[in-house]
């Protein structure tokens, strides 16, 4: 085979490969959504690489041939964002200054870091915003987002993952001076601010609405829609944690928003063409969303919750139009299960670290492959190129699925 044809058909699976990254929280279009179809796997699956990395819940993310991943590593104020190619060799470490920090569950970072346009943003547990050229890990711009709009530190630290569309960058401080904001991605310089309520550990995601964008939003004291150009709000609808642990990232299905946290219980919200553009469709206290995020299939939600007293994790498949479930699995974690679908399937990695596949359905349970894969893990896997890489409270893991 010739040199030309061999960096020909290098250069197309490169490309094929980079239209399947994993560039950010909950993957390329902010919703769990693997566009692959993957096999139920027959044989132990194979680790392609494991390295061991630093504290932390923040997930991996997949952009231009390489991994990313923010970590804590020593004893010292600061955090570490890693970048290693597909084959798990480190291209770069950029340390990122922070104040002293201290939690039950661990020191190291929370939210997931962003990548666009050659830039990658991290925002570490004490609020410093930090964007970087994903190629070298060279700082470009950082911000303090707690000093800056006058915003406490949650009690578990910040959490909430940054959002990047084709200009801006979207942070929720929590502040006086501000309780969500937006930067411009290439400079920091503050584009607007809006509001006042105190963050959750909740990530947004984006969302359109009479063919416009719409950022939504999950404070403290609710569900928020944004205008992303000016921060205008275009609604809220309370939903308010008797212990502010609200972390679920909201969900569309169709016309309706889903929305939930662990002490409040799960809300549709109904998204209207008019004013006031949204309206609680219903309420269901006994879904109760920890830390994860449902995906939908195929007109149906699959959700995990958790509970606090005697906490035991479940599986739940809900009608998003009633809310109410339709089966559930229990004993899936203590706190916590991630999702994320396939073309065709489910993928369940549970609590204590076992990938399950799963077939959707609306009648009942039904599980195609397991394999245990790492030590206890909150952290949301990514995929990218036929791999999964999974994070734990030790390692980070390649395992291939295809």
């Amino acid at each position: 085979m010739s040199r030309f044809l061999v960096c020909l058909i290098f250069f197309v699976v490169t490309v094929n490969g980079y239209s399947q990254d994993w560039p950010q929280w909950l993957g390329p279009t902010r919703n769990g959504k693997i566009d692959d179809t993957i096999e139920p796997w027959r044989k132990p699956l194979e680790v392609a690489w494991t390295i061991p990395v630093g504290d932390g819940h923040s997930s991996p993310i997949v952009a231009q041939g390489m991994v990313f991943l923010h970590h804590k590593q020593g004893t010292g104020d600061e955090e570490t964002l890693t970048a290693w190619d597909l084959s798990g060799k480190k291209v770069w470490e950029a340390i990122n200054p922070r104040a002293p920090f201290k939690s039950q569950f661990g020191v190291g970072p929370r939210a997931t870091p962003s990548y666009s346009d050659g830039m990658i943003y991290s925002l570490g547990v004490t609020g410093i915003l930090f964007c970087r050229d994903a190629a070298t890990g060279k700082e470009i711009w950082q911000k303090n987002l707690l000093s800056e709009f006058k915003a406490k530190n949650l009690y578990f630290g910040v959490s909430s993952s940054p959002l990047v569309d084709e200009k801006n960058v979207y942070v929720m401080p929590g502040g006086e001076l501000g309780s969500i904001v937006a930067f411009n991605k290439k400079t920091g310089e503050l584009l607007w601010k809006s509001g006042t309520d105190r963050a959750s550990y909740s990530s947004p995601t984006i969302t359109r609405m009479d063919g416009k964008n719409l950022l939504l939003f999950q404070t403290e004291r609710g569900v928020v829609g944004l205008d992303p150009a000016t921060g205008k709000e275009q609604f809220r609808i309370p939903l308010k944690d008797l212990l502010n642990e609200s972390s679920t990232t909201p969900v569309r299905v169709g016309d309706l928003i889903f929305a939930s946290s662990v002490t409040f219980g799960s809300i549709g919200i109904k998204l209207t063409s008019t004013e006031p553009y949204a309206s609680q469709a219903w309420k269901n206290s006994q879904l109760t969303c920890y830390f994860g995020t449902p995906v939908e299939f195929d007109g149906s939600l699959y959700a995990v919750t958790g509970q606090i007293i005697n906490p035991a994790a479940t599986l739940h498949c809900i009608d998003p139009k009633t809310g109410q479930s339709l089966w559930s699995k229990k004993g899936v974690g203590t706190y916590h299960a991630t999702l994320l679908r396939t073309k065709d399937k489910l993928l369940m990695m549970e609590e204590k670290g076992d990938l399950v596949m799963l077939q959707p359905s609306q009648k009942s349970y039904e599980e195609l492959a397991r394999s245990p894969l790492c030590r206890m893990t909150w952290a949301h896997p990514a995929y990218a190129q036929g791999i999964l890489f999974i994070r734990d409270s030790r390692e980070l893991k390649a395992v291939k699925l295809k």
